[in-house]
């Protein structure tokens, strides 16, 4: 067990560690919130919420290496998994979870790992985030290999949860990616691309579920839909490959063939029952004639291309 003096050299290390970071300063602009009304409590919150966007498009050019990785390993077969702790690691499983019903993927195509397991979604997991091997350990269980792609997250940049998982992934060849929000922090430099959106000290102090959490969610999001359209799963700015597994999406699913086709609602509800219910099957259909053998044949030589396979039945007509 440690002593006391250890205890104390930790915390101070530790200490030095938060002064140094943009996301725990104290905001200028929000000394007096505990003095506001509730109106103007969340109109400055709101106002430091403003600041988020703009901090996330100041690295879109790391965001973008970070996509063509991504793009690069699902065409290989490869994954996208997630790893964090704590809010970071919630919004990992959280961007993954919502990848098969929109993208009609398989669960195991993006993943989310969180330090503590699945009990940490909704409990605090104490001492987690601070455990390297656990990360390890987590990594191996899913089988990481070189043709994946790791994105660490941690708001702070020095969880050693993450800056273990992605130091294992480096030694597998695993493409790195790290996702925080504090310029020249440790998962920064142990990552091969480190995507950092500065988005400031939080209106409540060392809150990094506010600002933060919302930088990274909109990092998360940037990274999984735009390979995914890369990736071949819309026509236009239409999710043509979303599943349509309960009632909500199937009347989504037959809007978006409608809107593909400007094709009426029977229309649209005969081709996908023709098509199993697969809305980019069904825009073939209607917008080619091509049956549900043919145009997957088409789709796969298109390699999943909607448009491509559109412009290829129209050519040889």
């Amino acid at each position: 067990m440690a002593s006391n003096q250890d205890k104390l050299k930790s915390e101070s290390v530790l200490l030095k560690q938060l002064d140094q970071m943009v996301s725990e300063g104290r905001n200028p602009h929000t000394y007096d919130i505990d003095l506001l009304s509730t109106e103007q409590i969340l109109d400055r919150i709101n106002l430091e919420d403003q600041k988020v966007a703009l901090a996330v498009r100041q690295a879109i050019p790391l965001i973008a290496q970070a996509v063509d990785k991504i793009v690069a390993a699902f065409a290989r077969g490869g994954r996208l998994v997630y790893i964090g702790a704590g809010t970071s690691g919630r919004l990992g499983v959280l961007d993954a979870v919502e990848c098969p019903p929109t993208f009609s993927v398989t669960d195991q195509q993006v993943i989310g790992i969180i330090a503590g397991g699945a009990g940490a979604m909704y409990k605090a997991v104490e001492g987690a985030e601070d455990d390297p091997e656990l990360a390890i350990t987590d990594l191996k269980k899913i089988n990481l290999s070189a043709d994946d792609v790791l994105v660490g997250i941690a708001a702070s940049g020095r969880t050693p949860y993450v800056i273990s998982a992605l130091q294992y992934a480096k030694s597998l060849g695993t493409p790195a990616v790290s996702v925080t929000c504090n310029p020249d922090s440790p998962v920064t430099l142990e990552a091969d691309i480190g995507i950092c959106a500065v988005v400031g000290p939080e209106a409540l102090t060392g809150s990094t579920r506010m600002k933060s959490g919302s930088a990274q969610k909109m990092v998360l999001n940037m990274l999984t839909t735009a390979a995914m359209i890369r990736s071949g799963k819309s026509y236009e700015n239409l999710m043509v490959d979303v599943n349509a597994s309960n009632q909500k999406l199937y009347a989504r699913a037959i809007r978006i063939v409608m809107q593909a086709t400007d094709c009426d609602h029977q229309t649209a509800r005969d081709a996908l029952a023709k098509t199993g219910f697969k809305a980019k099957l069904a825009i073939l259909h209607v917008l080619t004639g091509l049956d549900m053998q043919a145009g997957q044949a088409l789709l796969e030589q298109q390699q999943g291309f909607l448009r491509k396979a559109v412009e290829q039945a129209r050519e040889t007509q």
